[in-house]
Order: structure tokens, then C-alpha cells, then sequence
């Protein structure tokens, strides 16, 4: 194994790495999307189902 070869495997292409950055983005943005979208739903039963999860996971809701 030569060095050109052990420096090229331990990065990744630019190609690689712009779309590992757009999948994370757009998995933030859904995972936002669902969130906010649950948080302020009209159906009482997702709302309540989020409102316990929160409880659960000792986290402050109000």
C-alpha cells in the first residue's frame, strides 16, 4: 500500500460528502416537520401521545 492509496481511503469524495450533508439536512427538516406537526395538532390523541413522551423522557413541555 502506497500513500496515495492510504490517503484516499480515508477520505471521502466531495460528491460523497455533499450528499451525506443533504441527507442529514432533509432528515432534520422532516424530523422538525413531524415534531412541530404533532406538537400543535388539532387531534387531541397525537397531541396527548406527544405530551406523554415528553413526560416520560423527563423533558419540560410547559
Amino acid at each position: 500500500m502506497n500513500a496515495a492509496s492510504a490517503s484516499s481511503s480515508t477520505s471521502l469524495p466531495v460528491s460523497a460528502t455533499r450528499s451525506l450533508l443533504l441527507q442529514l439536512a432533509a432528515g432534520a427538516a422532516l424530523g422538525l416537520v413531524v415534531l412541530y406537526g404533532v406538537a400543535f395538532a388539532e387531534s387531541p390523541l397525537l397531541h396527548n401521545a406527544a405530551h406523554d413522551v415528553r413526560h416520560i423522557t423527563v423533558k419540560p413541555c410547559h
